[in-house]
């Protein structure tokens, strides 16, 4: 449905005494975005965007590289006013707390009388550190951070306390009297959680260690009974979720079927890029096929949700791309937004609710820099996902070159709808037109006087006029690996009192189309499109 036009039609012949080389200018493609206006395709969650915080200490290292720092829940500085206001920027922002380590961590009691010590590294057990311990005096930090940036808070459980292991399987039931009394505190502290989460990545075979779906739905009721009794007097009770783990169909289907009437949602992880230490993860990224099979795992997940007898919704729970802590240069860089938000487009369609980023801050794929605080390219383009897309998504389709990726929500405050289109593709400049299927209406003001051709030219020329608002996503200096996004050219900076740049967008003419150049994300704002599915 596209075509090539050679840019200024030309190709330029260099000569010289000791070499010939020749300088092609940039292609520009045309094609058409379709949109199905007649109804939604799925739903998500109005807070879609979340993001993890983990437990890993700093002597977490791989490939040689200790990127965690002091990001952990223990030790980080929840009084930096850059991270505050990251936070506070999405309003709400949920956070998932909870990694490996969790299914070693023990909570403190009121009337402990041991001491509550910290992880230590030992690279002969499980996991490579030792049990930890979480001191209620930071669970009330934590709690005093949340309540002051507005985020909403998941808390990931320890899921093996009580259980033996045999054969990298954990067996026996769960011992809930740790989390009882954690939960209890919690309770009478009056601390606000969104959904206590069992488990860590203990589905199917487990990375680790596994626990059978049976046993694992049978500790899910326990928790959620748990739940019920502890929250008997408070008005919103927590959601209760599990596994936080890999989908295997399989077990997935079992552990959905026992579980039905005591879970909520159901939390699956990604990490389809391969390891961190893999120096072709750019490419992956950069390959269509890649991305497009990244899509199967959601599809596949909800018609197992779709053909249950539990009403548990999907989400998930973690997602880093590339595991043992992403990449340096990649998983932190501007490059990999093009990996996230098709990530993000893709769980939208298949009717994920919620969608949690490893991490918002840690290893070399947080949102935010481990050290500094400033956000990262990922940071912003979750931040406009959060802002612009609505929680109505709409089948969307382009016509042409798979390098194009092309996502539409309707809009999330106004009647209108929400485009995204990717280009990962650093040659081609695309200009888009936007098709929509079903009955469409364009706002514009109301007038008195009806049926005259002078007054039907002025309503063609009303429409024509109406305005779109854009915001264009691109590296710095045209490099993919730049810490830096520049927003319609601008870069995005946190300024000196630690104040996250405003997303202004640039207005344009409805009637043109829309330009994307290579290596660009854009999101485009039409609020005076209207459609059946968005009213």
């Amino acid at each position: 449905m596209g075509f090539l036009v050679l840019q200024m039609g030309f190709w330029v012949l260099v000569v010289s005494v000791v070499c010939v080389s020749f300088v092609q200018a940039t292609l520009s493609i045309e094609g058409s975005v379709f949109i199905d206006g007649n109804a939604p395709i799925a739903k998500t969650d109005d807070d879609f965007i979340c993001a993890t915080m983990d437990w890993w200490p700093p002597e977490k290292c791989d490939y040689g590289t200790c990127s965690w720092g002091h990001a952990s829940l223990l030790n980080l500085d929840l009084k930096d006013t850059v991270f505050l206001n990251a936070v506070k920027a999405f309003s709400p922002l949920k956070i998932r707390l909870g990694g490996t380590l969790q299914d070693k961590v023990v909570y403190e009691a009121e009337d402990d009388s041991k001491p509550c010590v910290p992880f230590a590294k030992n690279s002969s057990i499980m996991f490579g550190f030792t049990q930890g311990c979480l001191p209620l005096s930071r669970w009330d930090e934590l709690n005093s951070f949340f309540n002051e940036s507005g985020a909403l808070v998941v808390f990931g459980l320890n899921a093996l306390r009580g259980k033996s292991i045999q054969s990298d399987t954990a067996v026996g039931p769960w011992d809930s009297t740790n989390a009882a009394s954690l939960i209890r505190y919690t309770v009478k502290r009056g601390y606000k959680i969104y959904g206590w989460e069992l488990g860590n990545e203990l589905s199917g075979r487990g990375i680790g260690v596994g626990i059978a779906a049976d046993q694992y739905a049978s500790d899910t009721i326990a928790l959620h009974d748990l739940v019920k009794e502890i929250y008997k007097e408070v008005d919103v009770r927590p959601q209760i979720i599990a596994p936080g783990g890999f989908f295997d169909a399989g077990w997935f289907q079992q552990f959905l079927a026992k579980a039905v009437g005591s879970l909520d949602v159901i939390t699956h992880h990604i990490y389809n890029l391969g390891p961190g230490s893999d120096e072709h993860v750019i490419d992956r990224i950069l390959n269509p096929s890649v991305l497009e099979s990244g899509g199967d795992v959601f599809r596949n997940l909800h018609n197992v949700v779709r053909t249950s007898p539990n009403s548990a919704a999907a989400w998930v729970g973690e997602a880093g791309g590339a595991y043992n802590s992403g990449r340096d240069g990649v998983t932190n860089a501007f490059v990999f937004s093009f990996w996230y938000l098709d990530q993000l487009g893709q769980a939208s369609t298949h009717d994920t609710k919620t969608y949690c980023r490893q991490t918002l801050i840690g290893g070399n794929y947080g949102l935010l820099n481990t050290t500094t605080f400033i956000p990262n390219p990922d940071y912003y383009s979750a931040l406009l996902w959060h802002r612009l897309m609505g929680r109505h998504v709409l089948s969307t389709s382009f016509n042409g070159t798979k390098t194009i990726r092309a996502y539409a929500h309707c809009a999330k405050h106004s009647q209108g709808i929400t485009l995204l289109l990717i280009n990962i593709d650093g040659n081609t400049t695309l200009r888009a037109k936007v098709d929509f299927n079903g009955m469409l209406k364009h706002h514009h003001h109301k007038h008195t006087h009806h049926r005259s051709r002078g007054n039907m030219l002025h309503h063609r020329k009303q429409v024509s006029e109406a305005l779109r608002e854009e915001y264009h996503l691109t590296p710095m200096d045209g490099n993919i690996r730049s810490h830096t996004v520049l927003l319609n050219g601008k870069a995005l900076i946190v300024n000196s009192s630690g104040i996250i740049p405003s997303l202004q967008p640039v207005r344009v003419n409805s009637s043109e189309l829309i330009t994307v150049a290579p290596y660009s994300i854009v999101f485009v704002s039409m609020p005076n499109v209207s459609i059946p599915a968005c009213m």
